[in-house]
């Protein structure tokens, strides 16, 4: 254990948040769970281009609804302040300054039109980087010159690493082991832009640094940058942190996850139903596992068990049929009280058409224990229900007639059972039940045949939660009535 473990959740404010950066937050927040340590929440918002607003509060929204707490961000501060790297910029142009005084960066005059020629130009050639290097070496009465031209085009310089032409570069990956680059097949990247701005490959460094990051998890798609940043931490005097590339998560068919294999973003997840604990659950499995048999965890368990040893190289498979399975275990097991406040506040934030206004607790007091057992969802439970919301029940005549029953021997069956349950002393589950199971045998017809038709006359649908439940929901004068009007409809 080790007080002093620091690991980040860095995401770019481009969008709602994804599956795969929630995984590595929830990596980030269990590891520093299990250290003891603390996790930061820091945003990396120097792509202004491709920055949509809003997106930082969406995705601290997704943060908080999966129950992750951070120890320092930008809304809640801390001794490395700010923790928005748009409000850090004189320090990222401090020290790629610094690099080029000590001979391992240097200004790129370069016009776009130009750099777009070399790229078509080297892509054809084996084994070339993106950048030819044509401002690595300038003698001072050359840059004087492209300095001069970039002006007058009243455009600005952007500042490049001198990655060195030979030699390899290792890193040692919690996760891959050991992987080894060749110096030479990485170009000269850009460090910071022609508008002030950083890349991802400086700001993120220096933060990690400034911040004392000790562990840096990250998807996979990074892996080919690691000699840029190893070098940079060289060129810099730095000892860098432990990195871990997570494994990709992939599509039931094996392709890159995406919006044609539904929902993406994890907040979508929230609309669909998914309670969070499943979210953290099912998103931790993926790359990651305990053995080969154990899938359900509480929190303590995941924070007790998770290790990066444990996490795999291979692509992670996102499964929806397992995800509902999951869910729909730990929807069974809340209590009805618990049940019946998640659905109101599933129902006031997502109001179904079904629910025309929002009920009681009362009522949901009722339902909860109605539907419990047949939810995969939060979603699945209002469709179940609607029967109990409607003036109206609306179905065919024919589909109250049960199998191997006719008109007349189903109006029998449901005027019997308007006069048993007209009569009862208590209109409860207990007694309907019981009145009900009686005039089974008295009617000398099978439970399916009287229940069906009774099911369609008070619901309205074939699929609906436990009739007797659902009668004493209505109550005694609605399911009379209902009762009634189907024995009209036979006729």
């Amino acid at each position: 254990m080790s007080s002093n473990f620091r690991v980040r959740f860095a995401p770019s404010p481009t969008g709602e948040p994804h599956v795969g950066n929630i995984r590595t937050a929830i990596f980030d927040w269990l590891l520093a769970q299990r250290h003891e340590g603390e996790f930061i929440v820091r945003v990396e918002d120097t792509d202004r281009a491709r920055a949509v607003d809003g997106a930082v509060e969406v995705i601290m929204e997704a943060l908080k609804w999966l129950g992750l707490e951070w120890d320092e961000g930008p809304d809640i501060g801390g001794k490395y302040a700010p923790y928005k790297q748009s409000e850090r910029l004189e320090l990222y142009t401090k020290h790629a300054e610094d690099l080029i005084e000590a001979g391992f960066a240097y200004r790129c005059f370069c016009s776009e039109e130009r750099l777009d020629q070399v790229r078509k130009a080297r892509s054809k050639q084996e084994n070339a980087s993106g950048y030819d290097k044509r401002c690595r070496n300038l003698t001072d009465e050359e840059r004087a010159r492209l300095e001069a031209e970039l002006e007058a085009r009243g455009e600005n310089s952007v500042i490049r690493f001198k990655m060195p032409a030979d030699g390899t570069t290792t890193i040692d990956d919690l996760v891959r082991g050991e992987v080894t680059f060749e110096n030479r097949l990485v170009d000269d990247f850009v460090m910071l832009k022609s508008d002030g701005y950083p890349t991802y490959h400086l700001a993120h460094l220096i933060d990690d640094h400034e911040m004392q990051i000790t562990h840096v998890l990250r998807g996979e798609e990074w892996l080919p940058s690691v000699p840029r940043h190893l070098q940079l931490y060289k060129a810099l005097g730095w000892t860098p942190p432990q990195f871990a590339h997570l494994p990709i998560i992939l599509a039931p068919d094996r392709s890159k996850l995406s919006k044609r294999h539904g929902a993406t973003s994890l907040l979508e997840y929230r609309e669909m139903g998914y309670l969070p604990h499943t979210m953290v659950n099912f998103l931790t499995l993926l790359g990651w596992s305990l053995d080969d048999k154990t899938e359900l965890f509480s929190t303590e368990s995941l924070i007790e068990n998770f290790t990066i040893e444990r996490v795999s190289k291979s692509g992670a498979i996102f499964n929806n049929d397992k995800l509902d399975w999951m869910n729909g275990h730990y929807i069974r097991e809340m209590s009805a009280d618990e049940l019946a406040d998640v659905l109101l506040d599933f129902w006031k934030a997502y109001p179904p058409e079904e629910i025309p206004t929002l009920p009681s607790r009362e009522v949901a007091l009722k339902i909860a224990p109605m539907v419990q057992e047949r939810l995969k969802t939060l979603r699945d439970a209002a469709p179940l229900v609607a029967f109990l919301f409607k003036d109206e029940i609306e179905y065919d005549a024919e589909e109250l007639i049960q199998r191997r029953m006719d008109a007349d021997s189903t109006r029998l069956c449901l005027t019997a059972a308007q006069e048993g349950l007209a009569t009862l002393d208590s209109f409860d589950t207990e007694s309907i039940e019981a009145t009900l199971r009686g005039m089974v045998k008295e009617l000398d017809v099978k439970a399916g045949q009287l229940f069906g038709s009774l099911r369609v006359a008070t619901t309205g649908q074939r699929i609906a939660p436990p009739l007797f439940e659902s009668l004493e929901a209505l109550g005694r004068q609605r399911t009379l009535d209902l009762i009634n009007t189907a024995c009209d409809r036979l006729d």
